[in-house]
């Protein structure tokens, strides 16, 4: 079952209405059971293709359904005005060539998710609140963020997802911030990038993502770091990629 809600962040500087969605596991009326949460960005891409920003959603509904994971899914839209999703999901100013400079607003969003929105969900509902059962995941700047979120955040998180990360735009703050963390154990990191998504002349992208990983071991992360051949940057190749680091991060045998 999904529900949908609007909900708004006051902290940010767009006040417009935002769809977060819920989904609950199909046993959830008929027990009194607790469960794990997974947090995710870009909500709309998350389980509707007609709700996606371009038709295809990473058809989380099918799988959680086919699967029956006992899980809470809470995915929040992003702001789709302008450049505005760019700026919440940075955690850092940055600038490019076609955008200019940014401002990264990342901070801001997550103090709203383990503050006000945590809050809410395991007001709510029935979830088991504690860092060991709380995840995250996202791609692109989602995945960037999910990076921030396990690091920065890492007492509130033990596991995140980060699907072809866009690590440009986390730069030598990133690295800077993945080298000299020190993470709670367990921490438990999936992440990647496809082969199709990347120009022959920035291959330090891939390079990018080793170096985070290799960081974010040393740090004391279990990390599962993959090259996707021929995947491109979108969400039907993401949902291809749901039940690897769903059940690498959900059950700790896995080793990819």
């Amino acid at each position: 079952m999904i529900r949908i809600e609007k909900i708004q962040i006051p902290e940010l500087p767009v006040k417009k209405p935002r769809r977060l969605y819920i989904s609950l596991p199909r046993d959830y009326f008929h027990s009194e059971q607790h469960y794990p949460v997974l947090y995710m960005f870009d909500g709309h891409n998350v389980f509707y293709d007609s709700h996606a920003t371009y038709g295809k959603s990473w058809g989380m509904k099918e799988y959680l359904k086919r699967t029956g994971l006992p899980l809470i899914v809470a995915a929040i839209e992003c702001n789709h005005e302008g450049e505005r999703r760019m700026n919440e999901y940075a955690p850092w100013d940055y600038k490019t060539r076609e955008l200019g400079k940014m401002e990264g607003l990342g901070k801001v969003t997550m103090d709203w998710m383990v503050g006000p929105l945590k809050e809410y969900i395991d007001r709510t509902y029935r979830t088991l609140p504690g860092r060991g059962n709380t995840l995250i995941a996202g791609s692109s700047m989602g995945g960037l963020m999910s990076l921030y979120a396990v690091t920065a955040y890492n007492r509130y998180f033990s596991k995140a997802a980060a699907l072809s990360p866009s690590i440009m735009f986390g730069g030598k703050n990133l690295h800077s911030l993945l080298s000299k963390t020190s993470l709670l154990e367990p921490t438990r990191v999936y992440m990647d990038v496809g082969t199709g998504e990347v120009d022959p002349k920035h291959r330090r992208l891939i390079a990018g993502l080793f170096k985070g990983a290799a960081e974010l071991t040393r740090a004391g992360a279990d990390v599962a770091a993959r090259v996707v051949p021929g995947a491109f940057h979108c969400e039907a190749a993401w949902e291809k990629r749901i039940p690897i680091f769903m059940d690498y991060l959900l059950n700790e045998e896995t080793v990819l």
